[in-house]
């Protein structure tokens, strides 16, 4: 039996936009806007139905079952072993090494040899004219393997990495050119290309592993030179240009964060390849990256050890080429200006800036194994450079003897045996997992962040979400997202002895192009009392948020998390705002609502919002001091009355013109209730002439089943119409 809809809802709204688009408008007047409230509450209904029981383990008899659980880490390191002469020494097996981890030998489970040849293959045919644009943002990523599966066999993997706001549109077209002409001419059977573009938003995976010539050239060509702009270090030296601005802020300030960006886009990127357990090369295209002093230490840090953990070596190539610049700078930058010009400080500063910039790409280099490739014009050097660096290498894997989840450093050594010699390049060491009551704050958002750009959903928690929209204003639509989570699963931290358990949310919406248009962060904290996790067990948490949207089509991805389990439930969903400005033959209205509960606000336990009457002006599904709780399955009990709302929209009219609405019931294609239409004659003084309309409807007298609960609006005066179908469940 489904039981009916009862909610301990919690309600939030710190919806974050980057264009600043979170406002919405007041409900009692569309034309004034107010910034995106901030409603946090928790309402605690009493149900009038028993829930099922849940969470019963134990067997009739009393005994009890003894559960034994073992885990096990599959550790996989490529090794690289050349003679004295620099030549690959293969031919080895599983008995030819020994590995020991922190001292403690461990035993070898595989041995892969990986033969990657040098020798270009046959020049790919000349692409077409018509070069097919493919849909690139959004969607593409780094397809993970299976553990302990090698999906690249004998294939060598090179990620192209296009850091756009660290080139001019010059050095940009340098780079890209230097990519296509080792696609085209280069690139050898075995070698496997992926392309990744960081343009100050994110890291955007254009083309994950592929050895499709066309397709690659493809993407390099519809690359748009310029992106990224504006993202850029600007110096504060003897060297900056005297523009004869205003004092303002230090521009070194917001360096640091350019560079920790520049520097966290890395990271992810290294995050992204980790997935993979072959040898990965990262081809970095920049025009070098300036530290700020010692600020920007712990990210450099974090994305050099990012990328030694995941098996990644950075290989930087400078588009700038071989420069030789005018002491005071070219035609391209104005004159600093000042006594620098005459003592040689400009000079000094501008070569001490272009030398620090190619210090950071030659430690990254350097760190993770690879080697920057500067001061030379044919950047295509430095790809042949990266590819012949992985020609012959081992992969051994093995299953470590400590399986404690601590997160530390462990180091290995890896050693060959008998009279056999050789030089060994491999890494020396990596990080353990943790267990989720180990993590730190930054852990939790790190493991927050890469279930987010996941493809594949994960379901540790059950989400439902219900996505309406109402109307403001000509151009923009107020988007209420509701979430409804099953309290029985947050009932579970209480088993484990919390006194309460933090929910983290996370989302973000993106539009048909893929690009973020809104996102929302927040956390939810509930206390876990013997009341309230009794409540848990019977009704559903929810949480809703808005936003301000223009019609059109969108993608919303939702991430939930039990803070005190780690468990991590994800929804995603594409939806339409539609334009109801264009809606000419038919009456436009806006998403129906449907709900078994109007609660006072005065009933909310947790409420981050002081003024009940801020939240009755700005939601739209609050009225009168009572909200409408909106049932995301539909489903209700005849013992409860359904609740229906929606608005209706006449643009055109030069007043508000009366309207009838009814509500039917059809099971089987027949017509089994209908209520009495009720005509609405007045709306709300705004240009949209909007006309709320809302049903009470007493489900006593239908028998339970499946139902088409159908909503006709009619406009008598401009003979249009509007009709809403959706499925109900009536539950006794």
């Amino acid at each position: 039996m489904r039981q009916d809809e009862q909610t301990v809802s919690r309600k939030g709204a710190k919806a974050r936009s980057p264009k600043g688009r979170e406002s919405f408008s007041r409900f009692a007047n569309f034309a004034t806007f107010a910034p995106l409230c901030e409603m946090l509450c928790v309402l605690l209904c009493a149900s009038t139905l028993m829930a099922q029981q849940i969470g019963q383990n134990a067997n009739p008899e009393g005994t009890s079952t003894a559960t034994f659980k073992s885990t096990t880490q599959l550790v996989v390191e490529a090794v690289t072993v050349k003679d004295k002469k620099g030549n690959p020494i293969e031919g080895l097996g599983v008995k030819d090494f020994t590995i020991t981890e922190n001292g403690v030998p461990q035993t070898i489970s595989f041995c892969d040899h990986q033969a990657l040849p040098v020798t270009p293959g046959e020049a790919p045919p000349e692409p077409p004219e018509d070069i097919k644009v493919y849909y690139r943002l959004g969607e593409m990523h780094i397809q993970p393997e299976a553990p302990g599966t090698l999906h690249y066999q004998n294939r060598r993997l090179l990620a192209m990495y296009f850091d756009m706001t660290a080139m001019s549109p010059t050095e940009q077209m340098r780079a890209l050119a230097a990519a296509e002409k080792f696609i085209r001419t280069q690139m050898t059977p075995a070698d496997l290309v992926a392309i990744m573009r960081y343009q100050g938003a994110g890291v955007d995976v254009l083309q994950d592993f592929t050895g499709d010539h066309n397709r690659l050239l493809s993407i390099l060509e519809t690359m748009i030179v310029g992106e990224g702009q504006g993202y850029g270090e600007s110096t504060d030296d003897a060297s900056t240009a005297d523009t004869g601005s205003a004092f303002g802020q230090d521009d070194s300030e917001f360096n640091i964060f350019n560079t920790d960006r520049q520097l966290a886009a890395l990271q992810t990127a290294a995050n992204m390849l980790g997935q993979l357990n072959e040898k990965k090369s990262l081809l970095y295209f920049a025009s070098g990256i300036t530290l700020n002093g010692i600020d920007n230490q712990a990210q450099l840090h974090a994305t050099i050890d990012s990328a030694i953990r995941d098996g990644v070596s950075f290989w930087p190539i400078d588009a700038r080429g071989l420069t030789a610049g005018a002491p005071l700078g070219d035609a391209t930058v104005g004159s600093p200006g000042g006594a620098g010009m005459y003592t040689g400080a400009s000079a000094m500063a501008a070569t001490a800036n272009f030398k620090q910039s190619q210090d950071t790409l030659y430690a990254i280099a350097t760190d993770t194994g690879g080697k920057a490739f500067l001061d030379n014009n044919d950047l295509g050097r430095g790809i042949v450079q990266a590819q012949r660096a992985v020609t012959s290498y081992y992969l051994l894997s093995y299953y470590t003897s400590n399986t404690t989840l601590d997160g530390k450093f462990r180091r290995i050594k890896i050693a060959l045996n008998g009279n056999l010699s050789g030089d060994l390049d491999y890494r020396q060491g990596y990080f353990a997992g943790k267990q989720f009551s180990k993590f730190t704050a930054t852990d939790k958002e790190r493991q927050l962040e890469d279930a987010l750009m996941l493809e594949d959903p994960i379901t540790e928690l059950t989400i439902a979400m219900e996505i309406d929209y109402f109307q403001l204003n000509h151009a923009e639509y107020f988007v209420p997202i509701i979430v409804k989570i099953p309290g029985r699963e947050l009932a579970l931290a209480k088993r484990g002895g919390a006194e309460h358990t933090l929910i983290d949310f996370i989302g973000e919406i993106k539009d048909n192009y893929g690009m973020t248009v809104s996102n929302v962060r927040d956390k939810v904290n509930i206390k876990l009392s013997d009341e309230t996790a009794q409540q848990l067990a019977k009704r559903p948490v929810e949480y809703d948020t808005g936003f301000t949207l223009l019609p059109g089509k969108y993608m919303i991805k939702f991430l939930a998390r039990d803070d005190e389990t780690g468990r991590i439930g994800t929804y995603q969903s594409n939806f339409v705002i539609p334009n109801l400005n264009k809606e000419e033959q038919t009456l436009a209205i806006s998403s129906v609502v449907l709900s078994s509960q109007r609660v006072d606000l005065k009933e909310a336990i947790y409420n981050a919002v002081k003024s009940k009457d801020r939240e009755e002006t700005t939601n739209p599904l609050v009225v009168e001091g009572q909200k409408l709780i909106p049932s995301v399955t539909r489903v209700f009990s005849k013992s409860r009355d359904m609740y229906i709302y929606l608005q209706a929209y006449q643009q055109t009219a030069p007043a508000a013109q009366p309207l009838v609405a009814f509500v039917s019931f059809y099971q089987s294609q027949k017509k089994t209730f209908e209520t009495p239409p009720i005509e609405v004659t007045t709306g709300m003084n705004n240009r949209l002439k909007t006309m709320p309309l809302t049903f009470n409807i007493p489900l006593a007298s239908l028998a339970p089943g499946e139902y088409q609960c159908q909503v006709t609006v009619l406009d008598p005066t401009a003979q249009k119409s509007a009709f809403w179908r959706a499925p109900v469940m009536l539950v006794p």
